[in-house]
């Protein structure tokens, strides 16, 4: 077996796969992002840890992500909107999940590329409308996969992004979201 294949190390992929079939509680993760307004429309997220394999795991260094919003819907533009951070999760998961599979099935690809777009009518966030969504009417990515490939191989490699990618499948089939006041006042400012 070809040990790299896309940048991914195919023997620890597929001792991954094996530990999990072995234990299945080393599938469970939990992802945290905290966030704090700052001004208008922009605020920052910072990931520093996770939950997964069973146990609690450090990134190297905590990540800042930032929210803002152009202009014209009256902040900054010091950053991407949250709705455009979302195409980029979508594109980020469909993308790696693409690389990845492809790995495993023992496919290199030289290059993907996806153009993503969303449809989004601001009556919904703004309470003028009941009939509209708050959030994307609609999404479309088109991707763009080179390599030493057939046509029908892009194609097979495409429908695995959204056969298997959790970003998509969150956004295709909806997530059940919680939210609750932290009424605790000195345990919210501690966190």
């Amino acid at each position: 077996m070809t040990k790299m294949i896309n940048g991914v190390d195919r023997q620890a992929l597929f001792g991954t796969i094996d530990a999990v079939k072995a234990d299945p509680a080393l599938a469970r993760f939990e992802f945290r992002v905290r966030n704090e307004w700052i001004d208008g429309g922009y605020n920052r997220s910072t990931v520093s840890a996770f939950h997964g394999t069973g146990q609690e795991i450090a990134h190297a260094a905590p990540f800042v992500l930032y929210n803002d919003e152009p202009p014209v819907l009256l902040s900054g533009d010091r950053g991407p909107n949250p709705v455009e951070n979302l195409l980029h999760a979508l594109a980020g998961c469909l993308t790696t999940t693409i690389v990845y599979h492809a790995a495993a099935k023992g496919i290199r690809v030289d290059v993907v590329r996806t153009r993503f777009e969303g449809d989004l009518d601001l009556r919904g966030f703004l309470g003028l409308s009941g009939e509209v969504r708050n959030g994307y009417e609609a999404i479309r990515a088109v991707f763009d996969i080179h390599g030493d490939l057939t046509l029908e191989q892009k194609r097979e490699l495409m429908a695995m992004g959204p056969r298997f990618s959790p970003v998509f499948d969150v956004i295709s089939n909806g997530t059940p979201v919680s939210c609750r006041l932290s009424e605790d006042v000195e345990a919210a400012a501690a966190a």
